[in-house]
């Protein structure tokens, strides 16, 4: 323990990595402890990861105020206009475009993998940022004016503040005692990477059916992220099915606007469950991403979320850093909890209400399928609606 830190950061994946970027940008004294390897470099031919978020305008646009954004090589990533959403049948629908807003696009389907590579060789040309590999948190110990972490190879690190965003496990939240309310909901999701007989398109779609949605988002090229959700059994055996027989599945359960399926690039699936931190903040700790809430990814809105933890907390800190004051102090951590936690309970809610709705009775799904074709006709509703999905 050579020195103070002005802030330490738990987790090395994409929101850990955009805070500390964000925070040495600024002139703070940064280390960030990432309990695995850097992130390997990435041939622009190489296949796509399964692994692929939704960037929208206010994520790009913070990648790109800290630097982030221009090691994303332009052919690993896929710029959308347009969002549609339909009922089961497909009759009822509400789509959202950008030109509505005056915006060139809504923003970029990204692999993680990809962002996370571009925010740590921004890390690097930071000369106040230092990165620990290969250790994770063992003990918490808040302090007066500064906290310490010891690390599970014994090093004890002090700084005026840690951030934990070590995951929806994360062991800092754990250590500072810090309980999560959890739901499960039953469902598993598919990934499945695909070649598509369609070129590059410009259209992330979802149709809501009573067993979860199916939904596509485009990937640069004839390729495409498909994502289906089902119970756990039906997932299971479907990832289970051989190249062919999961593209005809593909083609017999999708809508037929994905165009036909020329192979399998890859699959994977995850069990679909809610985490939210009960307190965002403790004394000298600050939580951030999947370490403050995990919610339902119908609406690809988790990394977003993060991204606006990340964009919140390091506003704070530069500005109490830059008047000379203590970044860690408690009013400025009081100050992002009231400000983030309001909106990811409200985005929690939303993505409750679509998912109840959707898999609920057959007069719950009617109502859904119906408030989608209303949605549809209220442009300014519409307006507002996309404006807070992307974070404006």
């Amino acid at each position: 323990m050579d020195e103070i830190l002005d802030t330490l950061i738990v987790g090395g994946g994409m929101v850990g990595a955009a805070t500390a970027v964000a925070l040495a940008q600024a002139g703070l004294r940064v280390a960030m402890v990432e309990g695995g390897e850097p992130p390997e470099a990435i041939h622009v031919d190489a296949p796509f990861d399964l692994r692929v978020s939704s960037l929208n305008l206010a994520s790009q646009r913070l990648l790109e105020a800290i630097g982030a954004w221009a090691f994303i090589p332009e052919a690993r990533r896929c710029p959308f206009q347009h969002i549609e959403a339909s009922d089961e049948a497909g009759r009822r629908h509400v789509r959202f475009s950008a030109e509505a807003l005056e915006l060139p696009d809504f923003g970029h389907f990204v692999e993680n993998r990809v962002i996370r590579r571009a925010l740590w060789q921004r890390l690097a040309e930071m000369p106040r940022a230092t990165v620990i590999t290969g250790a994770g948190p063992a003990a918490w110990l808040p302090g007066g004016q500064h906290g310490l972490l010891e690390l599970d190879d014994g090093r004890l690190l002090a700084a005026r503040l840690v951030v934990g965003a070590d995951g929806a496990a994360s062991r800092t939240r754990q250590l500072a005692g810090i309980a999560t309310r959890d739901e499960e909901y039953g469902q598993r999701a598919l990934i499945i990477n695909v070649q598509t007989r369609l070129p590059q398109q410009d259209v992330s779609w979802q149709r809501f059916t009573a067993r979860g949605p199916r939904a596509m988002l485009p990937l640069p090229g004839h390729r495409a992220s498909l994502v289906w959700y089902d119970d756990d059994a039906a997932t299971r055996a479907r990832e289970e099915l051989d190249d062919e027989t999961l593209c005809r599945a593909i083609e017999r359960d999708f809508p037929d606007r994905l165009g036909g399926v020329e192979a399998v690039l890859g699959r994977a699936s995850f069990p679909i469950r809610r985490r939210h931190a009960e307190r965002y903040v403790r004394p000298r700790l600050a939580l951030v991403g999947d370490a403050a809430h995990v919610i339902h990814p119908l609406a690809g809105q988790g990394l977003n979320l993060g991204l606006q933890d990340a964009e919140a907390l390091s506003r704070r800190v530069i500005a109490a850093f830059q008047a000379g004051e203590d970044p860690g102090e408690r009013r400025l951590l009081a100050g992002y909890a009231r400000e983030r936690r309001p909106q990811t309970l409200a985005m929690i809610a939303a993505m409750e209400t679509f998912h109840r709705v959707f898999t609920g009775t057959a007069a719950l799904r009617r109502a859904g399928a119906a408030g989608l074709a209303v949605a549809d006709r209220l442009t300014g509703a519409k307006r507002q609606v996309m404006r807070h999905a992307l974070g404006l």
